[in-house]
């Protein structure tokens, strides 16, 4: 067998069994999360390249100090007044008869009160010209710029697998492609390629640029990549508390950052993916791939781009079980932090961190990320073509 087939079938099984993982139901006493279907943003880099690799950018992060002129520099976010809110999904009258992808997921359940306290948040996603002064400041290296561990790689192979020639462990990333008209969609190959050279330069790989999109949200960047950003610019990243707070903007009980109007009616609220996913798009919205920021408007917190663009990395951990067990708890949840430790229903060999807000990929028949409660994850080392972030600040009482 070619060491490049044997690449290709690392890919492919990680993806399958992502998928099947999720098709599965949950065999355990407790009320975990359970999934429809698969997200655009399920499959996982650590599935390929193992996490060690990524451990190594732990202490790059950690050997970063924060811009003197970033600590007290507020341009560009938002202060949020805080308070208590129900956490959660919901279904407003009319909307029972939607695809069971376009409503809440097992893991969006059970609503709670949650407080949060005071905090600032940027306007909008950190942008592409606001990601490179920042290598620039640092010289910073990003995951998807960062060759393939074979050492860790192999832990997930056969025994006696050859390694793969040293092109084909360069470093790479995952990019979107549209799938066959007659391709499943059901096998997430057919529509996501882990591809050479392709990076936050390089959004499709060799050949593609920035250039022209500085005011568009960076991509391909891992959490690690937000972690070390965040701390440069003298901030971090949001817990999935405070961002479904900001999501909300205020409102209660409502699907969508503008209310209960929903998609697909005539109105562009979001960047999303219009047309039959992930075959089509008709680009209703003006943007078949990311949008600068601020191109749609802002919620009622003022706060652009919330829903769909990018995912967005937020600093919790994933659990499929952790809206039950603050349930159990009873009471209000004050400024929940996350669980200790991911945890994944069906494959709880990866650890994970929550990502929010959906991208221009969603679409109500396979996944409704711009929806305030809609939840996905992804492992810290992971790089796409359609996560990024945005950082959030304490207020200083």
């Amino acid at each position: 067998m070619r060491s490049k087939e044997v690449l290709n079938i690392v890919v492919l099984l990680s993806l399958f069994f992502g998928f099947t993982a999720c098709k599965e139901k949950a065999k355990e006493e407790l009320k975990v999360a359970d999934h429809e279907t698969m997200d655009c943003s399920s499959v996982s880099r650590a599935t390929l390249l193992g996490t060690d690799g990524a451990l190594t950018q732990e202490t790059i992060t950690d050997s970063l100090t924060t811009d003197p002129r970033a600590r007290e520099d507020y341009n560009g976010m938002v202060k949020i007044k805080g308070g208590v809110f129900e956490m959660g999904g919901d279904v407003p009258p009319g909307f029972e008869n939607m695809p069971k992808t376009a409503l809440p997921q097992g893991d969006e359940l059970p609503k709670h009160a949650v407080n949060i306290n005071d905090f600032w948040m940027d306007t909008h996603e950190v942008t592409n010209a606001q990601f490179k002064a920042f290598v620039e400041a640092t010289g910073y290296v990003t995951t998807a710029e960062t060759p393939v561990d074979w050492e860790e790689m192999k832990k997930q192979l056969p025994p006696g697998t050859p390694k793969p020639p040293a092109e084909n462990l360069l470093p790479a990333s995952l990019v979107f492609n549209y799938a066959p008209t007659n391709a499943s969609r059901d096998n997430l190959a057919n529509w996501w390629t882990f591809k050479q050279q392709a990076n936050w330069r390089q959004p499709k790989g060799p050949g593609s640029t920035i250039e022209g999109k500085e005011d568009h949200p960076v991509v391909h960047v891992s959490w690690y990549d937000a972690q070390a950003y965040a701390k440069w610019a003298g901030k971090r990243l949001p817990t999935e508390a405070e961002w479904e707070y900001a999501m909300r903007g205020g409102k209660q009980n409502m699907m969508y950052p503008w209310g209960n109007n929903k998609t697909e009616q005539g109105t562009n609220y979001a960047n999303h993916l219009q047309g039959n996913f992930p075959y089509t798009n008709t680009v209703e919205d003006g943007f078949e791939g990311t949008a600068p920021v601020k191109s749609f408007p802002p919620n009622d917190y003022n706060l652009y781009d919330m829903a769909g663009n990018v995912w967005e990395w937020t600093s919790d951990w994933y659990s499929g079980k952790y809206y039950y067990e603050l349930s159990q708890q009873g009471g209000v949840a004050d400024n929940p932090q996350g669980p200790d430790e991911g945890f994944e229903v069906y494959n709880n060999l990866e650890k994970k961190k929550s990502i929010r807000g959906g991208s221009f990929l969603c679409n109500d028949d396979w996944c409704s990320g711009y929806r305030n409660a809609r939840r996905m994850r992804n492992t810290p080392d992971t790089s796409m073509e359609h996560i990024g972030f945005r950082c959030v600040r304490d207020v200083d009482n």
